[in-house]
């Protein structure tokens, strides 16, 4: 719902969509080099990105949601991603630091004082046990985000050609 409302609101431009092109695209190799450390609920991923951020999964796709909003080129469509993002992600940050000092006691303490939840350190910091794998990416089934951003772009491009404001 908030995106559709987003592609309504929008005013997208040809530096907007470039700008946010570059923005999204980061966000989404974020989410690559964290999906090549995580395993799901059985090891506690601390490399790569995790030894800067707690949650690069969020990061990267804060970043992604950033580069649509933009790429829209409308202060009201940007207001709209931030209130989703704002609506639910810290509730879902909470819950998993929960859930994984429940089930990593001890790694999770050193980890957790050494790496921020969100905003990432500039270097790295805690255990860094983990090794990025490009099967992981595969099995964490990253490919279903590689193609949102170029995707709400495309759509983007063609609310600004097609449908006028």
């Amino acid at each position: 719902m908030a995106g559709a409302i987003v592609i309504a609101l929008a005013r997208p431009r040809p530096w907007s969509l470039v700008s946010g092109l570059i923005l999204g695209l980061l966000g989404e190799a974020i989410r690559i080099w964290a999906s090549g450390h995580i395993e799901k609920t059985r090891v506690l991923a601390t490399g790569g990105p995790y030894a800067h951020t707690r949650n690069p999964l969020y990061l990267g796709s804060t970043l992604m949601a950033a580069g649509i909003a933009l790429a829209s080129a409308s202060p009201w469509a940007a207001l709209v991603a931030a209130a989703y993002f704002l609506a639910f992600y810290p509730s879902a940050v909470r819950g998993e630091a929960q859930f994984l000092a429940t089930r990593f006691p001890d790694t999770f303490a050193l980890w957790a004082r050494e790496v921020p939840a969100f905003a990432p350190r500039l270097t790295p910091g805690g255990p860094r046990a983990s090794r990025f794998s490009w099967a992981r990416v595969g099995l964490n089934r990253e490919w279903r985000t590689l193609l949102a951003v170029p995707l709400a772009l495309a759509l983007l491009w063609a609310r600004g050609r097609y449908l006028p404001y």
